[in-house]
């Protein structure tokens, strides 16, 4: 099986920053495309960014030259810088992987547990 754990989320002041890390582990033959989405209470998940294995990116508009996605193959982990933060920001950020994990197979879908990302006036 395989797991992903997100940390770096917490408390930040508005236009602060933080930077959230998801590290993939257990039985992975080789992950594609990489990404973070978030949620708040009552509304649906939404996507964040997205990283491909060979780095093209994509960007929610409204998170558009703020946040920078960012992966490490080797550590098989992706990160999310948050610059600029804004109220709206706040929501718990989930870690999403399409990791394949046997040669040949399709790729599973894994999401992390999710981290808190609260932003204060």
């Amino acid at each position: 099986q395989v797991q992903l754990v997100e940390s770096g989320g917490g408390l930040v002041q508005a236009g602060g920053s933080l930077r959230l890390s998801c590290a993939a582990s257990g039985r992975i033959f080789s992950i594609s495309t990489m990404g973070w989405y978030r949620q708040t209470p009552g509304k649906q998940r939404e996507l964040v960014a997205t990283i491909t294995s060979g780095s093209n990116t994509n960007y929610a508009d409204s998170v558009k030259g703020r946040f920078t996605i960012s992966r490490d193959n080797a550590k098989n982990t992706v990160y999310l810088q948050m610059n600029s933060l804004k109220l709206d920001d706040t929501a718990v950020y989930y870690c999403n992987a399409a990791i394949t994990i046997v040669a040949g197979t399709l790729p599973v879908d894994a999401w992390g547990k999710g981290t808190l990302v609260t932003v204060s006036s």
